[in-house]
């Protein structure tokens, strides 16, 4: 009996460490997403705005949108999970508030689309702001998406209608993606100021190669050699300079004494 009760033990921690560790990789792919679509939302409006960058909106608006829901299930199982080890529970805190914090710019920079695609229309090339940018929109979706490519042929006519379906299929995903938000909140109450992170990215910036030449130079000026003449210098130098400071008060003084009796 203890062996069989050792070996679900073993299991469940061996199951928490796994959830844990998909909770990583779907946060991180989550953040390289929203990096992606932060970047390609900059050039709306601007010269490099096409179909094309349009389309590849949509994708990772799509590939963000699975990722979120998949973590959204993910960690809200975990965290309710009463049984959960502290340890782990604080690692899986650190995942929601990356993961909450990469929804809300993710609804930033939707809603940042939403409306600049309204002001500029791809039917007026000529309103389009010439920013000077020239193409690199391509790759970085395509590594984002883990696609090996996403060139494509840009069509050079605009569909009828197709700007307006767009900004309705955006309206309609800010609203889920606020309902997500809200449902999130309240299924899980995660305060993030309490949420301490830690990491390398956290670390002392000063490097172990500048604290050790810092920590030898303190040795060396606190520790001079037996051979070292800095500190009697030093000595002298004080004592040369208080005789000197004292001679000029006694000959100040004599003067006065001098003016005062023949004055």
């Amino acid at each position: 009996m203890p062996p069989g009760n050792n070996k679900v033990g073993n299991d469940g921690t061996a199951g928490n460490i796994q959830a844990l560790e998909d909770g990583k990789t779907l946060v991180d792919s989550l953040i390289k997403v929203v990096a992606c679509y932060r970047h390609l939302s900059s050039c709306v409006g601007g010269s490099t705005d096409s179909l094309q960058l349009r389309h590849q909106l949509q994708q990772t608006r799509e590939k963000a949108q699975t990722l979120s829901t998949a973590l959204c299930h993910h960690l809200t199982f975990h965290l309710r999970d009463k049984s959960l080890p502290e340890e782990q529970r604080r690692e899986m805190e650190l995942l929601w508030v990356a993961f909450s914090s990469s929804l809300e710019l993710l609804h930033v920079d939707m809603c940042k689309v939403f409306t600049i695609s309204g002001i500029f229309s791809l039917a007026h090339p000529a309103s389009l702001v010439q920013t000077g940018l020239q193409g690199g929109g391509s790759e970085v979706a395509a590594r984002a998406l883990s696609l090996p490519d996403l060139n494509q042929a840009q069509t050079q006519t605009l569909p009828a209608g197709l700007e307006t379906e767009e900004r309705s299929t955006v309206e309609r995903e800010i609203g889920q993606l606020d309902r997500m938000i809200d449902d999130m909140e309240a299924k899980v109450n995660v305060l993030r100021w309490m949420v301490e992170p830690r990491g390398l990215q956290y670390a002392d910036p000063v490097s172990s190669t500048d604290s050790a030449s810092l920590a030898l130079v303190s040795v060396d000026e606190e520790q001079p050699g037996p051979g070292s003449r800095s500190q009697p210098r030093s000595h002298r130098s004080q004592i040369f300079v208080l005789v000197l400071l004292f001679a000029v008060i006694l000959v100040a003084a004599i003067l006065s004494v001098c003016i005062f009796i023949f004055s």
